[in-house]
């Protein structure tokens, strides 16, 4: 489950209308590709070496990485797991579990939180009822719970749609975790509080969804008779012998002494374990060494040393594309993503708590797993750990199945115009739209830039130099790195640029154009504008009291011009510490997201009531202006006065456009 708020919203989490009926590929409706200058050709490839994938190479070239990446970023620990053909070939824990007693990893034994990886257990237990004929994988899922989700869109939601992670839902992120045992609440519980909105048709908008896997998990223990957490042991944990895994919350007796210290950094101080309300979403803890056994059964088709948890066609069925809205760019299995590099097909998934990090990869053409995860968030001036990782994955592939040369096509004859019209501000679709977190948006949207190279650059997506890569268009609407392996797609609606589906990141969200009346570029300035001149507003009021005071000049206004002068300042004031408060709360929830829990709900409703003052002050400060204007003041107190009105209604604006208001504390 990734960390997600505000400006942050463009990360996977999610960093993401791919299937929209009407839509088609490409940024014009014909198009001939035709060489162009030689500026944009691409250099011929480097001829690639393959290393042997062996327990002593990986030793020599895990044990030169993982250490060095440790201290770079700050991370405490470590655990690696590499199976091929059936067999663990690589196992090895890196750093601390527990810095303070020095307590090296162990992969057999240390207990690491995988996060989203969970969900690939959620699935498999989704197919396991499925081959038993229980569930109807594009059956209203309203027929497997005791409550109903809403019609939307005139369509209901499949469990096809919540495995492809096409439900439709905005993002959730209250009570996602807490540490605090006694506030856990029972999945359905949790499930029932509050139903997110749905902003997308079922089946067309990947926009990752945690709320949806755990529904999925849900239906799983309505249709089995029996818990979560118990229905995993039994069907999968047990036949897998994987001895040191569980959902349970908090752990169970036998398994919490093996459980990892979760850390910031290695240097800070260990946190507490994290409790998971979504527990079919990201609950799951274990060892490195027993997810060896469940990508072991995965690439062996549904079976581990003589174990079966899904039959072989079933298996099979679970890994074919279930998803794929972008022909170029790699799609969604039944819960596995794509995420097929250098020529190979690789399904799989990533994860993150706040504190733990990991990233799981079947190879399936090479029948071999690569499991990584960390116990830090790494440090703040270090490479982010979602970089950390994704630069792990690229090396490993890179290194033992390096993708063949083949030479890049030139770009076509139209790519210059094309990326002027590609060029503009786009936001994922992971995104809340009907609360407070709905303020992401301004930060959140990312500007992709036309070169006058023709080529299109995307300023999240950075090459190995720290500069935003660049894309060159090799075929109408398929825009390829240059001197790089990603693609990117570009997809029409009505004869405009509504989507890009890029392989940066998996097909479980999209980046979507932004029409011009949402775009930051304008609504961003123009509400810092505003909040600055609240702010100077605030500031000259008792500098320019104690500058009549020092010079004995009385304020040259009297009765109700006076009162209104004082109540617009006053009013002023209160918008002021209203945007404040929301930014304190919103900058602690960024690191901490227990902060979004409903035991804060009060502190949300204070803010709040303060922003009613506010907005209900703005018809004080309208009267001082408007006085203001028929009286013998000078033009540049008018203007002032003016300009404080125009800030004022754009508060107002920005109060009730992004749901700073909102009734509902559901986000």
């Amino acid at each position: 489950m990734k960390r997600m708020f505000a400006g942050l919203t463009l990360l996977l989490a999610g960093i993401p209308a791919f299937a929209q009926p009407t839509a088609t590929t490409g940024p014009v409706p014909s198009l001939v590709p035709k060489p162009v200058a030689e500026a944009t050709t691409p250099k011929p490839p480097a001829p690639v070496t393959a290393h042997a994938l062996t327990r002593e190479d990986l030793s020599a070239y895990l044990d030169g990485l993982l250490p060095t990446t440790l201290k770079r970023t700050g991370v405490a620990g470590a655990v690696v797991v590499v199976v091929r053909d059936g067999q663990v070939i690589f196992s090895k824990g890196y750093g601390y579990a527990d810095v303070a007693k020095k307590k090296p990893v162990d992969p057999a034994t240390t207990l690491f939180r995988p996060g989203s990886i969970s969900k690939l257990f959620t699935w498999t237990a989704v197919m396991q009822l499925k081959e038993q004929g229980k569930l109807d994988l594009d059956k209203d899922i309203n027929t497997y719970l005791d409550f109903k989700i809403p019609d939307a869109f005139g369509k209901p939601i499949t469990l096809k749609n919540l495995m492809t992670h096409t439900p439709g839902f905005e993002e959730t992120i209250k009570n996602l975790g807490t540490y605090d045992v006694a506030k856990h609440r029972p999945l359905g519980v949790a499930l029932k509080a509050w139903v997110p909105t749905r902003i997308f048709p079922p089946g067309e908008v990947p926009a990752y969804s945690n709320y949806g896997a755990a529904l999925a998990g849900y239906i799983v223990q309505r249709v089995s008779g029996e818990p979560f957490e118990q229905y995993i042991q039994h069907h999968i944990f047990t036949p897998l012998g994987m001895r040191h895994a569980t959902f349970e919350q908090p752990l169970p007796k036998a398994l919490a002494p093996d459980m990892s210290q979760g850390y910031e950094t290695a240097s800070g101080e260990p946190k507490k374990f994290e409790i998971i309300d979504m527990s079919p979403a990201g609950a799951l803890s274990a060892a490195g060494d027993d997810l060896a056994h469940f990508m072991i059964a995965h690439l062996n088709n549904g079976s581990y040393n003589g174990a079966e948890i899904l039959k072989p066609e079933t298996a099979k069925f679970m890994h074919s594309m279930a998803l794929q809205v972008a022909p170029d760019v790699a799609g969604m299995a039944y819960g596995f993503y794509h995420e097929d590099r250098n020529g190979h097909d690789v399904i799989g998934h990533g994860g993150d708590t706040q504190f733990f990090h990991s990233d799981l990869h079947l190879i399936m053409d090479e029948n071999v797993g690569l499991y990584i995860s960390m116990n830090s968030s790494a440090r703040p001036d270090s490479v982010p750990i979602t970089s950390t990782r994704r630069e792990f994955f690229d090396g490993f592939m890179d290194r033992y199945f390096p993708a063949r040369p083949s030479p890049t096509p030139p770009a076509i004859a139209s790519a210059k115009t094309d990326a002027e019209m590609v060029a503009g501000r786009y936001r994922v679709s992971r995104r809340s739209e009907t609360n407070f977190l709905s303020t992401g948006d301004l930060f959140g949207q990312v500007a992709v830039a036309a070169n006058d190279d023709g080529t299109i650059s995307v300023p999240i997506f950075l090459n190995d130099t720290g500069k935003p890569k660049k894309y060159r268009e090799i075929a109408p609407g398929h825009w390829r790195e240059v001197d790089g392996p990603h693609n990117t797609d570009v997809i029409m609606k009505d004869g405009h640029v509504d989507t890009l589906m890029t392989d940066e990141f998996p097909q479980i969200m999209t980046v979507q154009r932004v029409p011009d009346w949402e775009s930051d570029g304008w609504r961003l300035p123009l509400i810092c504008a505003a909040i600055v001149m609240l702010l100077l507003t605030v500031l000259f009021w008792p500098i320019k009291a104690l500058l009549r005071w020092r010079y004995k000049r009385p304020l040259d206004l009297n009765g109700r011009a006076a009162t209104l002068y004082r109540l617009a300042r006053a009013v002023a004031l209160v918008d002021v510490i209203f945007v404040i408060g929301w930014a304190i709360f919103l900058t602690r929830a960024e690191t901490d997201l227990t902060v979004l829990t409903s035991a804060n709900d009060w502190v949300i409703r204070v803010i709040q009531l303060i922003g009613v003052v506010g907005v209900i002050g703005t018809i004080a400060i309208l009267l001082e202006f408007w006085t203001a204007l028929f009286e013998p003041r000078p033009w540049w107190t008018k203007a002032t006065d003016g300009l404080l009105a125009l800030a004022a209604l754009v508060f107002v604006w920005f109060t009730f456009g992004y749901h700073l208001l909102s009734f509902s504390l559901n986000y």
